[in-house]
């Protein structure tokens, strides 16, 4: 629940050009050394003021990218202005000067993320949900040409219940007393998905999940 500097950096090792965040933020203290880094994008509309950056701009094979960071309303316990009003601000903004536009949609209710998917289709390149950490099965590209994806899944380990060990999981649902989370062992997947952009017309031709 939430990210360290260590852990943000060995992301970063691997390869990933931005790392994307969600209701856990704020989870760890350590946050707010790195929250500034470039590669770093927390949901855009916390409120005015706080602290980091809602999307970023990077270049790849000579396009612009946009990864814009939203987190819904719906059943998630975080204040937070309307995603679909800030949505609307940001590609006013940077639609003029990016080829590309993939937005991250934390959220918990799934028709929230699918009403998302259809009022951005065909202002955005892509658009993915997380937070459910239960790959969906309805990866598609909308009418408007907006490639999209309800959510793309977790990686973690197989025997758990979100990444928890199972037995401090079932342990608050059958007593409803707290217990702390413990995060589960054992052999590990990873879900996500891919979009094959065409490098001329910046258009998504496909989107499949992957599940290893």
């Amino acid at each position: 629940m939430g990210i360290t500097k260590k852990h943000f950096e060995s992301i970063i090792k691997c390869g990933a050009n931005a790392v994307t965040m969600g209701n856990h933020t704020w989870g760890k203290k350590d946050i707010f050394t790195f929250i500034d880094d470039p590669k770093l994008i927390r949901p855009a509309n916390y409120p005015e003021g706080v602290c980091g950056k809602g999307y970023g701009i990077y270049e790849c094979k000579g396009k612009k990218i946009a990864v814009i960071n939203l987190i819904g309303r719906t059943d998630i316990s975080v204040l937070s202005e309307n995603p679909f009003i800030t949505a609307d601000k940001i590609l006013k903004k940077i639609q003029e000067d990016v080829d590309i536009i993939i937005v991250d949609f934390h959220a918990e209710a799934t028709a929230e993320k699918i009403a998302m998917g259809y009022y951005l289709d065909g202002r955005v390149t892509a658009l993915f949900g997380t937070h459910t950490h239960v790959q969906t099965a309805d990866e598609r590209i909308l009418t408007k040409g907006t490639a999209y994806i309800t959510d793309i899944g977790m990686t973690g380990p197989k025997e758990s219940i979100i990444g928890m060990e199972v037995k401090a999981s079932l342990k608050r649902f059958l007593t409803s007393l707290p217990e702390k989370y413990k995060v589960a062992g054992g052999e590990c997947f990873l879900n996500g998905v891919i979009f094959e952009i065409n490098e001329e017309n910046c258009k998504t031709e496909k989107i499949y999940r992957i599940n290893y």
